[in-house]
C-alpha cells in the first residue's frame, strides 16, 4: 500500500519536470529562431552567388588587377576581412575575392557530405574556374589555412603564393574539441544548436571575443561583428563539424608541407591564445623551405584585425618593409619592431 501511494505521487512530479524542460526548450528555440531571422534580415548578402557542385557559394569581390582570394576561419564569415580593413586595403591594387566557406555567412552546406579541407579545396577549384580566378595569392586565416594548404597541395599550378595567418597545421591535444563538436552530433546536437547552444554562446561572447584578441585589446571595428549571424543553428553546425575535423585534418596534411613549392608567408601573433604559435606557425616555417615567417609582437589570434597594415603588407609580399623598426623614441631609446620577419634557413642558405 505504501509503495503504490509513493509511485502515484512520484509520477506526476517527473511528468511535470519533463513538461517544464520541454517548454523551456521550446521557448529557447523560438528565441533562437527569431534572433537568427533578425540577424539575416539585418545582414543581407553583400556580394554575389555562384552555384558550384550543389553549393550556393556567396562571395564578395572588390578591385581589379592580379587576384587575391581570402578564406576565413571557423565560425567566421566574409565580414572578417571587411571589418578588419584588409579587403579594402588590398582592393586598391588588386582584384580581391572573399568567400563565405560552405555553411558560413550566406553559403549553403549540403548535408550528407563531409566538408573537410580537401572537399572545400575541390569546391574552390570549381568556383575559381567559373569565376575566372587564375593563379591567385591564396590567403587563409585559422581553419581557412587548412583549406588553403589543401588547395595548394592538390592544385599547385593554380596558386601564385600562399599566405597563412594564425593557422593550425599539426595535431595537438585539444580539450575544447569534444565540447565544441557537440552541436554537430545528430540528435542531441540538433536540439542543442536550436535551443541552448546559441543562448549560452551569446552570454559567453564577451569572453570568447577577448580570448580571440588576447593579449591585445579587441579592435573597435570588431565590436560591429554580427554576433547572431555566427550563432545561427546552421552556422553552429558547420562550426562544430569543422572543430571535430580539425585534428584529423592536420594529421592528414602534417607530413606533406614539404611538398609546397610556391612561396609561403606565415603570419602569426606571438601571443596567440587559440593556437600555439611556436608549435604551429614556427614549426611550419621550419618544414617549408621557401617560407617566410612573420610574428607580430603582442598580437593574438586575430592578427589581421590587431595589425591590419602588417597583414596587408604580408599578403602583398612586403614582409621586410612591414618588419622595419619604427623611428626612435624621444629619449633616443629605439623601440623593438612591432613585427619580426624570418626567412626559412634552407631558403636563406640557398640564396647565399
Amino acid at each position: 500500500m505504501f509503495d503504490t501511494t509513493y509511485k502515484t505521487i512520484e509520477s506526476p512530479g517527473k511528468l511535470g519536470i519533463a513538461l517544464g524542460v520541454a517548454a523551456a526548450l521550446a521557448a529557447a528555440a523560438l528565441v533562437v529562431r527569431r534572433k537568427a531571422a533578425r540577424a539575416e534580415a539585418d545582414n543581407p548578402p553583400a556580394g554575389k552567388f555562384v552555384d558550384v557542385d550543389g553549393v550556393r557559394l556567396h562571395y564578395l569581390e572588390r578591385g581589379s588587377g592580379a587576384p587575391i582570394v581570402l578564406l576565413h576561419g571557423n565560425g567566421s564569415m566574409i565580414q572578417d576581412f571587411t571589418l578588419s580593413g584588409v579587403m579594402d586595403g588590398l582592393a586598391q591594387q588588386h582584384r580581391v575575392i572573399a568567400f563565405d566557406r560552405p555553411g558560413f555567412g550566406h553559403s549553403s552546406r549540403p548535408e550528407g557530405r563531409i566538408w573537410d579541407q580537401a572537399a572545400q579545396a575541390r569546391l574552390l577549384k570549381s568556383a575559381f574556374d567559373r569565376l575566372g580566378i587564375e593563379r591567385p595569392v591564396l590567403v587563409g586565416h585559422s581553419w581557412g589555412t587548412m583549406v588553403a594548404n589543401a588547395f595548394a597541395l592538390a592544385y599547385p599550378e593554380s596558386v601564385t603564393r600562399l599566405v597563412l595567418m594564425s593557422g593550425y597545421y599539426y595535431p595537438t591535444p585539444r580539450l575544447d574539441v569534444p565540447v565544441m563538436s557537440i552541436p554537430a552530433v545528430p540528435g542531441i546536437g540538433t536540439v542543442m544548436r536550436h535551443t541552448l547552444s546559441p543562448l549560452i554562446s551569446r552570454m559567453l561572447w564577451p569572453l570568447i571575443r577577448k580570448q580571440l584578441f588576447a593579449p591585445a585589446e579587441v579592435s573597435a571595428s570588431f565590436l560591429k561583428w554580427p554576433v547572431w549571424m555566427t550563432l545561427r543553428p546552421s552556422q553552429l553546425r558547420a562550426s562544430a563539424a569543422e572543430t571535430a575535423m580539425m585534428i584529423p585534418g592536420a594529421m592528414h596534411m602534417a607530413g606533406r608541407y614539404g611538398e609546397l613549392k610556391m612561396p609561403v608567408t606565415v603570419l602569426a601573433g606571438d601571443g596567440d591564445k587559440i593556437v600555439n604559435t611556436a608549435v604551429q606557425s614556427e614549426r611550419l616555417h621550419d618544414a617549408v623551405p621557401q617560407s617566410t615567417l612573420q610574428l607580430v609582437r603582442g598580437a593574438g589570434h586575430m592578427v589581421h584585425h590587431i595589425d591590419a597594415q602588417t597583414a596587408i603588407a604580408a599578403i602583398l609580399g612586403q614582409e621586410t618593409q612591414a618588419a622595419q623598426a619604427p623611428a626612435s623614441s624621444p629619449d633616443d631609446t629605439p623601440d623593438l619592431p612591432a613585427a619580426t620577419t624570418a626567412v626559412n634557413p634552407t631558403l636563406q642558405a640557398a640564396a647565399l
